[in-house]
């Protein structure tokens, strides 16, 4: 029962952003003999009860016995591998390095968590005197490397303290509330928050501030430049026009958002160049003051929690203004978070080495049928993906269902600035695109002596009109990209077999695709000095589509009522025709065509073709 309550406490916090940011923070029960504490790996917000660490605690103590040891890095080496031969289960699981300061308070619970206006005290240069008069019952320790280092000196300040505290602030660094009941663990933190809400507001500063819109025209401007200077895969976030922090405030800052923000008017390759020489590494916050904040990782979720971290870093120097100001961490205190095994580890979890990993893929048409389809294939090669559909609704529910880093977004192809808006969106979200597929398309069957003119015109305009927008626009984003990258990007049309030999009773379809592939040409000549490939991919029926299976407008009922397949008296009849014509014996799907996009985008040395996948139905002559 008890481990359900931890994980109960460490999932109310751990999902609350006002606690915990970016996976930060850590949560343990302990019984008399066991102390089970939460992985590294794990996030606090879905920790189950089986997933915590259980450890024993007469080897955790031994930890103690390490303090000795002079050099730091061995220190830390040491207590990591005893930490690991006291872990009992579950196997694999790496125990988190602060077991040791858990196992010192002697309640059954400890929480510890890293709220923002905690931090705006545990931050201010007077915080530690602050404290002491809001909770007087508290303990507080200085700011100290984390692991073995951290419970060392922990241990020293208890003693000193004179009894095991309750609740423990640390410099910089949260804090710690320890209990033996669930209800006073909650009693403790709302006591925590509402003492330190009425002090900050008595000083008349507000406890919420919204920074100023991002300015949309600098956003366009300079995340694609930013995403090619910024490594060969590297996602730019934009944010608000706020001030970013201008040191170190926490771990968890150094961490994901880095110790320092690249700062200038023009972040061009002379300042991305010259914040490698000072800091050694590339920026993870990006700002131009007055205009916009940008976060960059290595793909969307990195990148949105860089940003994350630094709006929050921001409000800490704010409200850290009741507190005497901002302490910002010194450069061999940052040091040691920037170079600690345990915290790359942690910042590094999930990620993967896939061959479309941090890839920004663009699906239109993608909410269902074909585009789906493809869209779950590129995210499954570890591509963010954005799904891009008239139906914004289903775009998105689609897209949730790809992972944190994949996103749906509205437009409609036909309308160049519906196709506008969806670059501006892209650029803001992600500062660029990779991969291009143009798969948006409809059909309209009939014999040209009964077509009518808006159904023609309804085909024209999606599919071969559509097609030219989004290379418009997409070519004009990824020119600016690659200048500064150096790196190809790729569009990548979803054609047809119908573009490669005519379609009885389809002329208004065919004529579209046939005449996209005349754009494909076309375009893959022009934009090859841009480093852009162009290619078609052209699909032979994909019966178990809505496209085709659709009951009420599927092509098999549209096919049934036009009499394009003689002496066809149902949809099924229609099916096993089209079967028969392809040597496969099978409709094309969805994959089979993410496939031969993968394959274009991987060749360096094709451009203006187009890929027939058709199960040996077309043939290229």
């Amino acid at each position: 029962m008890s481990l359900e309550i931890i994980a109960e406490l460490s999932r109310l916090y751990g999902a609350d952003e006002a606690f915990v940011l970016a996976g930060g923070g850590n949560t343990s029960f302990k019984d008399e003999k066991f102390l089970y504490i939460k992985p590294s790996g794990i996030s606090l917000a879905n920790i189950t009860p089986e997933q915590f660490v259980k450890l024993d605690r007469s080897i955790v103590r031994q930890s103690f016995d390490l303090a000795a040891i002079g050099e730091c890095d061995e220190r830390e080496r040491r207590i990591g591998a005893l930490l690991s031969y006291a872990a009992i289960a579950p196997a694999g699981a790496r125990p988190s390095v602060e077991s040791p300061l858990h196992e010192l308070l002697p309640y059954k619970f400890v929480v510890h968590t890293h709220p923002m206006l905690v931090n705006a005290m545990t931050c201010g240069k007077e915080g530690k005197n602050i404290a002491a008069k809001l909770f007087p019952e508290a303990m507080w320790m200085d700011y100290c490397d984390p692991g073995l280092t951290l419970a060392v000196e922990f241990k020293k300040v208890v003693e000193a303290f004179g009894k095991a505290p309750k609740v423990a602030f640390l410099g910089n660094h949260g804090v710690f509330v320890a209990a033996d009941s669930q209800e006073e663990i909650k009693a403790l933190y709302a006591d925590i928050m509402d003492k330190l809400a009425a002090f900050v507001t008595a000083q008349g500063i507000s406890l919420e501030e919204n920074a100023a819109p991002c300015h949309m025209e600098t956003v366009f401007e300079n995340a694609p430049v930013l995403r090619g200077l910024l490594g060969k895969v590297a996602t730019v976030t934009a944010g608000g026009a706020f001030k970013a922090p201008e040191g170190p405030l926490t771990p968890d800052h150094i961490v994901y958002a880095g110790s320092f923000p690249l700062t200038a008017e023009l972040p061009d390759a002379s300042a991305v160049e010259a914040f490698k020489a000072a800091h050694g590494t590339m920026p993870k916050v990006v700002e131009i003051p007055g205009k916009v904040v940008f976060g960059v990782g290595a793909d969307k979720n990195t990148a949105s929690r860089s940003l994350k971290l630094a709006e929050n870093g921001a409000q800490i120097v704010r409200i850290a203004a009741a507190f005497g100001g901002v302490r910002y961490l010194n450069d061999a205190e940052r040091s040691f978070i920037e170079n600690w095994e345990a915290e790359n580890y942690r910042a590094s979890v999930g990620g993967n080495s896939k061959a479309l990993k941090g890839k920004v893929a663009v699906v239109t048409g993608g909410a269902q049928g074909f585009g789906l389809g493809i869209a779950q294939y590129l995210a499954a090669q570890g591509a963010d993906v954005v799904i891009a559909d008239m139906n914004v609704e289903g775009a998105k529910a689609a897209a949730a269902t790809l992972g944190p880093n994949c996103s749906g977004m509205a437009v409609n192809v036909s309308d160049e600035e519906s196709v506008a808006a969806l670059t501006r969106e892209i650029v803001k979200v992600y500062g660029g695109a990779d991969i291009l597929v143009a798969n948006a398309g409809v059909v309209r069957a009939g014999s040209v002596k009964s077509f009518e003119m808006k159904d023609w015109k309804f085909v024209t305009d999606v599919n071969y009109i559509g097609y030219f927008l989004c290379c418009k626009h997409f070519a004009a984003l990824m020119a600016r990209q690659n200048a500064v990258s150096g790196l190809w990007t790729d569009i990548v049309q979803v054609n047809s077999k119908s573009g490669l030999v005519g379609s009885k009773n389809n002329g208004a379809y065919a004529g579209s695709k046939f005449g996209s592939i005349g754009l494909t040409q076309s375009f893959a000549l022009e934009l090859v000095a841009d480093k852009v490939k162009v290619n078609s991919i052209c699909p032979g029926n994909f019966f178990d589509g809505p496209l085709w299976s659709d009951p009420v407008k599927g092509l098999f009922v549209q096919y049934l009522n036009s009499g394009k397949v003689p002496g066809a008296t149902s949809t099924a009849d229609v099916k096993k025709h089209y079967e028969s014509l392809i040597p496969m014996h099978r409709g094309c799907t969805p994959q089979d065509v993410a496939k031969a996009i993968c394959y274009v985008v991987e060749q360096q040395y094709e451009t203006g073709q187009a890929v027939p996948v058709t199960g040996g139905q077309v043939m290229l002559s």
